[in-house]
């Protein structure tokens, strides 16, 4: 697996910043959109490659990783709602070795005995839309989506239409939610698209089917009328549960049963608790199965039994350390890749789609598969023309894994040099694949793209600015930047004079953009678009610098900085780069966020024109501080140390419980260091803790002081 990773620290970056442009683009269209573009395999192809270069540089890893994410911002007309308590996602694994490694590292964290039994439980991975249902004194509430996995869409009047899903349990907690999968049957998909087809000739429409039982079920319940979900035969299976008063066990598999008591669906494949050989003994079983079973499943849930084991272990970015997907293998066929294609994406990217002949695989008929970039092209030799190999895994369009004929006599397919959009020169940088276009916002594919980043759900979320409108008013020179759409008022009565436009909406629309006058902090500088500079990444920022203004003198900073630090002599552009990123990153002091980061905002604010939009932007809008809420400690704001051995926890547990205490966790003691917390074996640390006259306090000190936090 290491063997094909970046060599080079800045290969590794780059690579890092694809891999994160590109997973949150497909996940914006899988969880939001409903309309994914790759197959589960190929999804889970670039998770494992971002997981393994951040295993081999950690030092690297974004504040913008896809390892800290889940789903996508929720979009449409559908109200948002914040989850009372977050939903997750699982990490994946891919073979009984993963498994393994997943059981060697709950050890670690908890510090047991290599003979130290642990109990699981194992269930089918539905693959449906999650759904978290809220009960209070017995009587379903609310029903939310997953959504970005901290906002969902409200769809409780859609949830009620589905029989699986009882009104009410006699019994329960005050508050108590459950959660699980609605999903669709395959036959009731099957039988649903050809009343849809049936219904579309008898009217002459044309007729409007889905790809998958996954899509059907999605598209059902995010209906904006209800009777339109009580039309669609939509089931639901629940798997655990989100806020609740109490709970009616100690164990998963306790709750679970439970649950099922209370009248809710719970998969007749559930097995636990069981030990490693009994749940991969499961999994087989399932497998074996899988073709069979009425609905789509793309794997096997693993979770840890005890329930205080999983309060212990916590999550990591967006995923429990107590949980596990084991994915099944991809399902085959092949076709003929008839062109390629090149779209060019929000920022730039020239991404190769491949055109194929339609094939069904899995039971889906496809015609479309990215290709990523030249390197993949090359790598595979594909020419259109070519027999080729696809590999799909439970979604819509595949990936391509090999290239039957090309050793056929035939002009290898070159890679455009200028955009098709623009006619700009499109080039990669130096350590990079991707080839990108150099029009910037006069190339209209970025234009539109950049603009609608900036008013997106995830940055300013700004209500009636959608595609449609933007294109309109890009089309009638209204806009050009960001800063443009703040000065649309001016535009009220040559706008009631379009089609379309009324004066409700028009007032609508300049009402939500006024609304945002003092957007949030982070929101807006993710909405910016640049580059390495995800929506954590700019929370992570704004968490230690607070202000815009703060932000661009930390540019300038580092702008100062790279000045300053010229290549040695005898130096390699290699290792001058690698020693400017280390001290980019230490001058940043953000955990989780490196150099490329800072070169990123240094690149941004070095271009006049960026200043320029930069100013013009910050003289329509007045962002606030940016302030996070943690729990109160005596720790909070404090930069802490850990050293020596911990008896009664592991280290990344207690550094879990330093950041949710507000507190930032530091590898080596400096003046910066607040507090240091010792254990038994303490060294170097403890010496130089003692030279700075620092505060050092035991395990158990430390154990009084998380306990105490409010």
């Amino acid at each position: 697996m290491t063997s094909d990773l970046p060599r080079t620290e800045e290969e590794a970056a780059a690579e890092l910043e694809r891999l994160a442009t590109e997973i949150a683009h497909h996940n914006r269209l899988y969880h939001a959109d409903d309309a994914p573009e790759i197959s589960d395999a190929e999804f889970d192809t670039l998770m494992r490659r971002n997981q393994a270069i951040e295993a081999e540089f950690p030092h690297l890893v974004r504040g913008d990783s896809p390892s800290r994410k889940v789903g996508a911002a929720p979009s449409g007309h559908l109200a948002k709602v914040a989850h009372a308590r977050q939903m997750f996602s699982l990490d994946n694994g891919f073979s009984d070795e993963d498994v393994g490694e997943f059981l060697r590292r709950v050890r670690r964290f908890l510090n047991l005995s290599a003979d130290e039994p642990i109990a699981l439980t194992a269930e089918p991975k539905i693959d449906g839309l999650s759904c978290s249902l809220r009960y209070e004194r017995g009587r379903l509430v609310q029903a939310l989506t997953r959504g970005d996995g901290q906002i969902g869409e409200d769809v409780t009047a859609n949830v009620r239409t589905i029989r699986d899903i009882p009104q009410e349990i006699p019994g329960a907690p005050d508050i108590f939610e459950v959660r699980g999968e609605v999903y669709m049957a395959k036959s009731d998909f099957t039988a649903l698209n050809a009343r849809l087809l049936a219904e579309a000739e008898e009217s002459g429409k044309e007729a409007r089917q889905f790809a998958n039982p996954r899509n059907a079920a999605a598209g059902s319940l995010r209906q904006k009328d209800a009777s339109v979900t009580a039309s669609r035969p939509l089931r639901f299976l629940a798997w655990g549960w989100g806020e609740v008063a109490s709970l009616p066990g100690e164990t998963q598999s306790a709750v679970i049963a439970a649950i099922r008591a209370m009248g809710f669906p719970v998969s007749d494949l559930f097995v636990g608790p069981v030990d490693l050989d009994a749940a991969l003994a499961q999994y087989k079983r399932i497998e074996a199965r899988r073709a069979d079973l009425p609905f789509d499943i793309d794997g096997v849930v693993y979770k840890i039994d005890r329930l205080d084991w999983q309060t212990r272990l916590g999550f990591v970015g967006r995923a429990p350390r107590w949980g596990l997907a084991h994915k099944f293998p991809a399902e085959r066929a092949q076709t003929t890749l008839n062109d390629i294609e090149i779209q060019v994406g929000r920022t730039g990217k020239l991404t190769p789609v491949a055109k194929l002949e339609p094939v069904t695989v899995g039971g889906v008929v496809v015609r479309n598969a990215t290709l990523h970039n030249a390197d993949e092209i090359a790598r595979l030799g594909v020419r259109p023309g070519d027999r080729v190999v696809l590999q799909r895994a439970g979604d819509v369009i595949p990936q391509i894994v090999e290239n039957l004929t090309r050793d056929e006599e035939r002009p290898a397919w070159s890679f455009p040099d200028h955009c098709p959009r623009c006619n700009s020169e499109a080039v990669a940088e130096e350590g990079e694949v991707d080839v990108r276009c150099t029009g910037g916002l006069i190339c209209p594919a970025q234009r539109l793209e950049r603009l609608k980043h900036f008013v997106s759900r995830g940055a300013l979320d700004i209500e009636g600015l959608g595609e449609k409108t933007l294109v309109e008013l890009l089309d009638l020179g209204w806009i050009t930047e960001p800063a443009d759409i703040f000065r649309l008022a001016p535009h009220r009565e040559e706008l009631l004079q379009r089609e379309g436009w009324q004066e409700k909406s028009v007032d609508a629309l300049l009402a939500a953009i006024e609304a945002k006058r003092a957007p949030d902090a982070a929101r807006l500088l993710f909405g910016l678009g640049i580059r390495h500079i995800g929506a954590i990444t700019a929370r992570d920022l704004l968490k230690r610098y607070a202000t815009l203004a703060a932000i661009r003198s930390l540019a300038m900073e580092i702008i100062a900085l790279r000045d300053a630090m010229p290549v040695a002599i005898g130096e390699s552009e290699q290792k001058h780069r690698a020693r400017l990123d280390k001290a980019i990153t230490e001058h940043i002091g953000v955990e989780n966020v490196g150099g490329a980061v800072g070169q990123a905002l240094a690149d941004f604010f070095h271009e006049p024109h960026n200043v320029a939009l930069w100013e013009d932007l910050l003289a329509e809008v007045s962002p606030p501080p940016f302030i996070v809420e943690t729990r109160a400690s005596e720790v909070s704001g404090m930069t802490l140390v850990f050293t020596g051995s911990l008896e009664s926890l592991s280290r990344d547990e207690a550094k879990s419980q330093a950041e949710s205490l507000g507190a930032r966790v530091a590898g080596s003691v400096s003046a910066k260091t607040n507090l240091v917390i010792a254990g038994p074996g303490a060294g170097s640390k403890l010496k130089k803790a003692a030279e700075l006259g620092i505060r050092v306090i035991s395990e158990e000190d430390w154990a009084k002081i998380v306990a105490e936090a409010e």
